[in-house]
This record gives C-alpha cells, sequence and structure tokens, in this order.
C-alpha cells in the first residue's frame, strides 16, 4: 500500500510507496522534481505541504529550519508520506532540465590552485554530449573510491570539465585525489544537478558570493553571464582565511578590466600578516558595503552562494536583512561527509 502526491507543477499524481520520500517517488516516476544533495542539505528540493501527513528524516537546519517547517515547509527528499498528500514545489522560477548523462572522462590535467585546492580538467570520452547550466554540480568517481560531489567550474559552452577539489584530511577520495590523479586517468562523471544555477531571464543586479573551492561554482556563474552579455552590476566576493588560500584573482580581475558591470573583492578572515584587501568575515563585508550604496542597490536583486556552511547560512541572514528575500538567495553549503553524519546524529539525538 502507498500513497498519492499532487502538486500543481505536474499535469497528474504520482505514487509514494510505503517508506518512500517524495522526492524518490517523483524521480522514478520521471518528473523533473526540483532537487540537489538528496540527503536533506542543501534545500533545493524544498516544498509546501499543503495537504497531508509527512514524517521527516534528519536534516539541516541551513536546508529547512524549524520555523520554516512550523509554517508547513517541507523537504522532499526527507518526507516520507503517511497519507496522501499535496505539495507545491518552491523556486519553480525558470526550472531547467538538462539529460541526465553517465559518462567516462579522461583527466586531461591538474594543477595545485592553492596549498589545499586542486584543479582537475576532464574530457568527455563517451556518454555526451553533456549540457548543464552555470552553478550546477555533477557526481564523481575517482577509481573504485566512494563518489562525491563537484561543481563544474568551466563555462557550460567550454569543451573541458573543471572541478575545483579540495583537501579533506583523513577523507576516502581527496587524499587520492591530491597525492595520485594524474593526466590520462580514467573518471566517471554523472550529471547536471542542483538548483543554485545562473537564473538567465534575471535582470535585477548579482551577488556572487563565494568561499574557499566554493568558486568553482561561483567563477562558472559569473563568467557564463558576463560572455551572454549581462550588463546588470554583478559583484563577487571572495571569502578566505589568508594570502595562500587567495586563488583565480588575476583573472577576475581582467575580468574587471574588460566588464564595466563587474566588481571583484577579496575578502581575508584571518590574514597572515599586514594585507591591503578586505578583512573580516564576508558577510559582514557584503552587510558594510551594501549599506553604504544605499536601499536600491539591492533593487531586484539575485544572490549566488556557495562555500562552507557557517559562510553560507551567515551572509543568507545578512542579505535577508538587507531584504534579499530566501528565495532570491540560490545557494549550495558545501558539506564534508563528516558534516553529514555529524547533522544526522544530531537530528537523530
Amino acid at each position: 500500500m502507498g500513497f498519492s502526491v499532487t502538486a500543481p507543477q505536474f499535469a497528474a499524481p504520482f505514487d509514494v510507496e510505503m517508506g518512500e520520500t517524495i522526492l524518490d517517488a517523483a524521480l522514478r516516476a520521471g518528473l523533473a522534481y526540483p532537487h540537489g544533495c538528496r540527503s536533506g542539505n542543501c534545500g533545493a528540493c524544498k516544498s509546501a505541504l499543503i495537504e497531508g501527513e509527512v514524517e521527516m528524516s534528519p536534516h539541516s537546519e541551513f536546508a529547512l529550519s524549524p520555523a520554516e517547517r512550523a509554517n508547513g515547509l517541507i523537504l522532499a527528499c526527507r518526507a516520507v508520506p503517511w497519507s496522501d498528500c499535496s505539495v507545491r514545489i518552491l523556486d519553480a522560477d525558470e526550472t531547467v532540465a538538462h539529460p541526465l548523462r553517465k559518462m567516462q572522462c579522461r583527466v586531461v590535467d591538474v594543477a595545485d590552485l592553492t596549498h589545499d585546492i586542486r584543479r582537475v580538467r576532464l574530457a568527455i570520452e563517451e556518454g555526451g554530449p553533456f549540457t548543464f547550466t552555470a552553478g550546477q554540480y555533477a557526481n564523481i568517481r575517482f577509481a573504485d573510491l566512494p563518489s562525491r560531489d563537484y561543481s563544474m567550474a568551466n563555462r557550460p559552452d567550454q569543451p573541458l570539465l573543471e572541478f575545483h577539489i579540495r583537501l579533506v584530511p583523513g577523507g576516502a577520495v581527496t587524499p587520492f585525489v591530491r597525492e595520485q590523479v594524474k593526466a590520462g586517468d580514467s573518471v566517471r562523471v554523472e550529471g547536471p544537478f542542483g538548483t543554485s544555477y545562473l537564473r538567465d531571464k534575471h535582470t535585477g543586479p548579482i551577488l556572487a558570493l563565494a568561499g574557499g573551492s566554493g568558486l568553482a561554482p561561483i567563477k562558472s556563474i559569473v563568467e557564463t553571464a558576463l560572455a551572454g552579455g549581462k550588463r546588470q552590476p554583478i559583484t563577487l566576493y571572495f571569502g578566505v582565511r589568508a594570502e595562500r588560500d587567495l586563488y583565480g584573482e588575476a583573472e577576475f580581475q581582467a575580468l574587471m578590466a574588460t566588464y564595466g558591470n563587474f566588481r571583484f573583492v577579496a575578502v581575508l578572515s584571518s590574514p597572515d600578516g599586514p594585507t591591503v584587501r578586505r578583512t573580516g568575515f564576508l558577510a559582514d563585508a557584503v552587510r558594510a558595503d551594501l549599506l553604504a550604496a544605499g536601499p536600491t542597490a539591492l533593487d531586484g536583486a539575485k544572490a549566488y552562494l556557495a562555500g562552507p556552511p557557517v559562510m553560507v547560512e551567515s551572509a543568507v541572514a545578512a542579505l535577508a536583512d538587507l531584504g534579499v528575500g530566501r528565495q532570491d538567495c540560490h545557494a549550495d553549503a558545501f558539506y564534508t561527509e563528516a558534516d553529514k553524519a555529524k547533522i544526522a546524529a544530531a537530528s537523530a539525538g
């Protein structure tokens, strides 16, 4: 016995088996239900429960806060129905649907971007063509190791796939990438996934906020917007700890020289010594600049954020204080496997 779920975005109800989540059932039925991590961490599948009863599995408060849950919102990837339900998918603006590809790729080159971030570029050999929207990510498997999610840093119109992979000490995958991956290696890639992508029809100001290797999807978004002729103000804030964590600066300075509507700001939270760059937390720098710019600076603005959870959460809160609604903040918080385990343990306890 199962239940039926209806959503105004879909022409007909779909069936959910006992113990199955709404998202899994929708995907099984071939429906384009927005989703990202599928583990309760990103919020991409956030929906309003109009009617019915569901049980929510553990999830992060970034993805769904207690206040949102009290107001009837759910995460489809964690919601198991206990009755027939009616839901409304949030953030359905400019929904993109690319074919899901399972590809065999070859490593073209690897390069160190910082002391703990490595760039890996891949050529697609089988399973293409691969289309995606700037800001999305793919699931990657090196050798016989567990698969991991990494965002594309290249523009969708570029032939090589580019990924920025940060070393996680003690991790199951990133030490291998750091020490052993080389040109010519075979890599399996599946995607695209994610809803924190560039909204092409949006004409208001763009705030692009990145922390650490979260620069990858933000780089793709900014470069795609500029190359596509977008004329609205586009500001990229890149937050890192110290000088040695900063990368891509020369590239973005070159873009500033080319495009008058683009501005790049590096923010160091823990500089090793005197610096000419902004210091402090990224959210504070954004708040100070926007307050100084005046109340109209954010009219019609959208924000794209990617990086460590604490950075994303604080920046979203700062933007909310300034009047940028959560529906206009498209965010990917980079949770490690250890982060996910801690969240699940805390929620279960």
